[in-house]
């Protein structure tokens, strides 16, 4: 980059000394003693009625505070979905709730001295279930006779295609084209279902919140969440109270990945902090992480992919099944990513993208990096995979054919059309990398072991267009240095140091000079929180804005100073000098001086901003995997892959994004399921069950930058959060087919079913 000293470089994240050194920065740690400590009844029963609820002998126990149950709470439906209003998600769940839907639901609600006497209390509460079937299997959710929300008071607040009588949160259909004629005339067709299982975040930081009420009256909310100003909103609708009786304050937060997207857990110590006036803390464990988490949304993806002879993609027909579980957290969101992330990567005649998304008996799912465009890329990415082996054309050639490049307009994305695209440097690049030409498909390197090579592309966004909102607001103080105070959760990406970086080059100052404040929703100004890769791009820009009206405030006071109209000075970042006579000038330090002894205005800046496009950042990836094929065993060996996300802003961070988000998508790929009993139990609850990938799982990992430019984002940057975890499953599905011969279309991919495929095709 030119004339910047601190962007496009790996500067130090602002609190790295803080982590390094195990200070108290995260919300357990900065809970003061005597705090009620909260913990959650859950129901032993997937689907169930409360018939009778008793509390009396709980009571009892020395210490407790209170018991709460359904018959205390408003009769007020609320979504914990943290989204910008108004949310899309219905507001179809209580406090607690007398039908319970699904298995660790939450029955009664204890606050008591101490951990000890608030499990004896637990205890001791007698309930009566009417045990109820469950609906386990989303596939037959669609007019089911069991209905998971029969209740009246249900609301959806816009048209997202809800029909609760079918056990239908949210539908749609849209299109361009006649894609069955389009698709009656291709000479291939490429028709198959995929199936992504829900998987776990597994953030290291556990979900967890104090909250009290402050000298006001107001309830104050500590929480590690990534969406302070929505968690706000969600607290006051679910206490049935004001927003302005409610106070979120985010500290250091130990990873979300979307899992804190969702107020998971925040309104059930508020709701003791309500009714007793008393401090309150709940820290979930981790196996309540698990039961009562957010995990991603099971879906199935029906692809109906049209060719000619030579490999040209003309038409796709895409169905997405969502499994939103008990309820609707951004399940009406989540589906519509599958579709325009995934068709928008190839230019084609016709399309057609329908959607549902229905109610089940299991957790509710929300959140995870990817959004939904996880799931839909493993569908057509595995998709495109499949034609080319049927036509006997290398997948990347393929892909050369038909994908997207800049300047065109996007197949299924708003209308929107691709100002900065360098995908086909990034596949070029990631050809380059893994060696592919020598590679693929497979190399045998002993008598029952082969290495094989996969690959695949990905697209996300850049914020959600026209409706994310970033604001920051930026204080000149006194020796020259500034005051950023922002609105976006920085949960470990480091988005406190990439503000900074803009705003010191902006500024033209020092990066030590910029003081970053994190988010208190009674201080920060507004910004709609760390998701849907919005912050670098939507915040990053309020920054640039901000940046260049404090310039010019700083040219308007001094000018008045110095005799001189505001557009006679410029400012250089430490001097304000006349344009025509720079020996006429004023220091900063001067200025600050003569403002603070009141001859002018203290000097305070605050922006906004929004984009009407989201533009998306481009990946390709590709994936080297060693199986034995008399165990069936899959090991990664290398991992290599190139990203456009604009201007690299901080060239360390990116890169350890880049790399964390493929070993989620590793992990997702060949290790991680949540799996239920026939009655709704789940059965892995803790990491000695639920596997998530170690180093030692990982192999190598290498990532590359092919950036271009985007016009609309700070210093030319697009996102790079979400897109890095979505090439690794179609990637390592399409060498395990390359390697064995075996297609799987269900994730994740284990060893077993290798091996029995294996048996099964030599039997064959």
């Amino acid at each position: 980059m030119e004339n910047t000293r601190f962007v496009n470089k790996g500067i130090v994240k602002k609190d790295a000394k803080a982590l390094l050194s195990g200070r108290p920065v995260y919300t357990d740690d900065i809970a003061p003693s005597g705090c009620l400590v909260v913990k959650l009844l859950r129901s032993p029963h997937a689907h169930a009625w409360i018939e009778d609820i008793s509390t009396a002998a709980a009571l009892k126990v020395p210490g407790i505070e209170a018991v709460f149950t359904y018959k205390d709470v408003p009769e007020k439906r609320y979504t914990q979905a943290g989204q910008t209003f108004p949310e899309p998600s219905p507001d179809d769940r209580l406090i607690l709730d007398q039908h319970i839907r699904y298995n660790g639901d939450p029955v009664a609600i204890i606050a008591g001295r101490d951990e000890n006497c608030v499990s004896q209390a637990m205890k001791r509460i007698k309930v009566k279930y009417k045990v109820l079937e469950p609906l386990l299997d989303f596939t037959k959710a669609i007019d089911n006779p069991i209905i998971i929300h029969p209740e009246d008071n249900y609301v959806v607040k816009s048209d997202i295609g809800n029909d609760v009588k079918r056990n239908i949160c949210a539908s749609q259909c849209r299109g361009n084209g006649d894609i069955d004629k389009v698709l009656s005339e291709c000479d291939h067709i490429i028709d198959q279902t995929y199936h992504i299982k829900a998987v776990s975040q597994a953030m290291m930081e556990v979900f967890c919140a104090f909250t009290s009420i402050d000298i006001y009256g107001r309830i104050k909310v500590i929480s590690s969440t990534q969406i302070p100003f929505h968690a706000r909103r969600i607290i006051a609708r679910g206490l049935n109270i004001p927003k302005s009786k409610v106070r979120v304050v985010k500290p250091r937060i130990g990873g979300g990945f979307g899992a804190k997207q969702t107020a998971v857990m925040e309104i059930y110590p508020a709701f003791v902090t309500y009714k007793t006036g008393k401090p309150a803390k709940l820290v979930f464990t981790r196996e309540e992480c698990f039961i009562q988490g957010s995990p991603r949304h099971e879906m199935q993806v029906h692809v109906r992919l049209g060719a000619d002879k030579n490999g040209k993609i003309r038409g796709i027909d895409l169905s997405t099944l969502s499994n939103t579980g008990a309820f609707g957290e951004h399940g009406p969101t989540t589906v519509d990513l599958s579709g325009t992330k995934s068709l928008s990567l190839y230019r084609m005649e016709a399309f057609r993208f329908k959607t549902e998304v229905v109610y089940t008996n299991v957790l509710s799912a929300g959140a995870y990096r990817g959004y939904g465009a996880t799931q839909g890329l493993f569908a057509v990415e595995s998709a495109v995979n499949e034609l080319a082996h049927k036509l006997d054309i290398d997948p990347i050639k393929l892909r050369e054919m038909n994908m997207v490049r800049e300047g065109d307009l996007l197949t299924n994305y708003f209308g929107e059309v691709t100002n900065s695209c360098n995908l086909d440097k990034c596949v070029a690049k990631v050809k380059e990398m893994i060696r592919w030409d020598e590679k693929y498909p497979y190399v045998k390197i002993g008598p029952h072991t082969v290495r094989s090579v996969g690959m695949a592309m990905a697209m996300q966004g850049s914020g959600i267009g026209g409706v994310d909102v970033g604001s920051v607001q930026l204080k000149l103080n006194d020796d020259g240095f500034y005051t950023l105070m922002i609105g976006c959760s920085d949960m470990g990406t480091g988005c406190d140091t990439i503000l900074a970086q803009m705003a010191a080059d902006g500024l033209g100052c020092e990066f030590d000079d910029i003081i970053v404040r994190g988010v208190d929703t009674d201080q920060s100004p507004y910004d709609s929180g760390s998701y849907a890769s919005s912050t670098t791009y939507v915040t990053g820009m309020a920054v640039v804005k901000a940046c260049e009206s404090m310039r010019k405030r700083i040219c308007e006071e001094a000018a008045a100073i110095m005799g001189l109209k505001a557009n006679e000075v410029e400012f250089d970042g430490e001097t304000i000098s006349e344009n025509d006579n720079p020996e006429h000038n004023m220091p900063l330090s001067d200025l600050i001086t003569s403002l603070q002894a009141g001859n002018g205005h203290i000097i305070e800046v605050t922006e906004s901003h929004t984009s009407p496009v989201s533009p998306p950042p481009f990946m390709a990836g590709a994936a080297e995997i060693e199986v034995d094929l008399e165990t069936g065993k899959i090991t990664p060996i290398n991992y290599v892959a190139a990203v456009d996300c604009g201007t690299v802003i901080n060239t360390n961070l990116a890169r350890i994004q880049a790399e964390g988000g493929l070993v989620q998508g590793l992990g997702m790929t060949l290790y991680e399921d949540m799996q239920y009993t026939k009655a709704g139990k789940m059965k892995n609850r803790n990491f000695m069950s639920y596997k998530i990938p170690t180093r030692l799982d990982m192999g190598n990992i290498k990532v590359e930058f092919e950036s271009s430019y985007e016009e609309t984002g700070p210093f030319g940057a697009k996102s790079i959060g979400e897109i890095v975890i979505n090439t690794p499953a179609p990637a390592i599905a399409d060498a395990v087919y390359n390697a064995t011969g075996l297609r799987f279309r269900t994730l994740p991919i284990t060893a077993e079913q290798v091996l029995m495929g294996l048996l099964d095709k030599e039997e064959a």
